[in-house]
C-alpha cells in the first residue's frame, strides 16, 4: 500500500522536522497544504533537499492567484531539487476564498479548470504551449533542466471537474469523500474521462482525517470540532451530502487498529492509489497502525 502523511507546519524547520519524522515512522512520502501559512514549494524544495528520498506533495495549490506558467516554474524548480520526487497537487479553492478574500473571479470554474491545466501540464512536462483561452494565455517555454516531468492531481470532486482532470491531468487528489463515494463516483468518473481520452489509468489519492483510539467517540468528537469548516464549503458538502454523512467526523477513520487497517484497506479496494492519513489525535499509535500496512 502506498500510504503518505499529511503535515501542516507553520515553520520551514518545522517541516523538515515533520519530514524527518514521517521517514523515521517508515513512510515514503509526505503532503504539504497551501493555504494561509508558508509557501508550500518553497517549503518542500527545503525538505527534499535536507531529506533525501522521501517523496513530497502538495495538496493542494490553489490556481487562482498563481498564473500556470509561474506554478509551473515554481514545481519544475523544486522537481529539479528533489530530483524527480514532486507530485503536484492544485485545486481551485473555495468562491468565499477567491472572491470574498482575494477579489478574483470564480465565475465558470470548470472553464478555469480546463484553460489552466491545457498550460500548465505541458510546461510541467518540459513542452513549450501555445494556448490562449477565455481567461488565460501563454505562449512560452521553461528553461529549467535536469527536471523530471512533474506529476499533476487535481482536487476535482464534482463530475465535470473529474471530466476534465481524467482528460488533461494525472489523476485527483480527494479530501472528505468518504468509501461509498469514492467507489461509485469519483474511481469510475475520473478513470472513464481517463480512458476516453486514451490516457493511461489515473492516480487516485485519497486523504482522511485518521485516529486510533479506544475512545471513538471522543475522537469523533474531536474530528466534528477540528474539521467542522468541511462541513459548510459547497465542495466538500457535496461529498458528504452523497456519502450521506452528517458531518467530517462520519468520514474520518476512527477506532481501533483493526477497524483503521480495515478503513483504509477498503479505500484500495475501492480504487484508491494512494492514500493520504491526517493523523489529529493519537498520533503515535495511529502512525504505528498505518506502518504496519506498508
Amino acid at each position: 500500500m502506498d500510504i503518505g502523511i499529511f503535515c501542516d507546519p507553520s515553520t520551514v524547520d518545522q517541516a523538515v522536522t515533520d519530514a524527518r519524522g514521517v521517514v523515521e515512522a517508515g513512510f515514503e512520502s509526505l503532503w504539504m497544504p497551501q493555504i494561509f501559512g508558508v509557501d508550500t514549494l518553497t517549503t518542500l524544495a527545503v525538505v527534499a533537499r535536507e531529506v533525501p528520498d522521501l517523496r513530497i506533495g502538495t495538496a493542494v495549490v490553489p490556481t487562482y492567484p498563481r498564473h500556470p506558467m509561474m506554478l509551473a516554474a515554481q514545481a519544475r524548480t523544486v522537481q529539479q531539487v528533489s530530483a524527480g520526487r514532486l507530485t503536484l497537487g492544485i485545486g481551485l479553492s473555495h468562491q468565499i476564498v477567491i472572491e470574498s478574500m482575494l477579489g478574483l473571479s470564480f465565475e465558470k470554474p470548470v472553464r478555469h479548470l480546463r484553460e489552466y491545466l491545457s498550460i500548465l501540464v505541458p510546461l510541467v512536462r518540459g513542452d513549450a504551449v501555445d494556448a490562449e483561452g477565455d481567461t488565460l494565455t501563454a505562449r512560452v517555454s521553461l528553461d529549467i533542466p535536469d527536471a523530471a516531468p512533474v506529476p499533476v492531481v487535481v482536487a476535482a470532486l464534482g463530475t465535470q471537474m473529474l471530466g476534465v482532470t481524467g482528460r488533461l491531468a494525472d489523476g485527483t487528489v480527494t479530501w472528505m469523500t468518504g468509501p461509498a463515494t469514492l467507489g461509485s463516483h469519483i474511481v469510475p468518473t475520473l478513470t472513464r474521462a481517463a480512458a476516453e481520452a486514451e490516457r493511461p489509468a489515473p492516480r487516485v489519492v485519497c486523504a482522511l482525517p485518521v485516529s486510533v483510539t479506544d475512545d471513538p467517540d471522543d475522537a469523533r468528537a474531536a474530528a466534528a470540532d477540528r474539521f467542522k469548516m468541511y462541513g459548510f464549503l459547497p465542495s466538500y458538502k457535496a461529498m458528504l451530502d452523497r456519502e450521506g454523512a452528517a458531518g467530517p467526523a462520519e468520514v474520518a477513520i476512527v477506532g481501533d487498529a483493526a477497524t483503521v487497517r480495515a478503513g483504509v484497506e477498503q479505500l484500495f479496494e475501492l480504487g484508491a492509489t494512494e492514500f493520504v492519513a491526517v493523523p489529529y489525535r493519537h498520533r503515535d499509535a495511529t502512525l504505528e497502525v498505518l506502518a504496519g500496512l506498508l
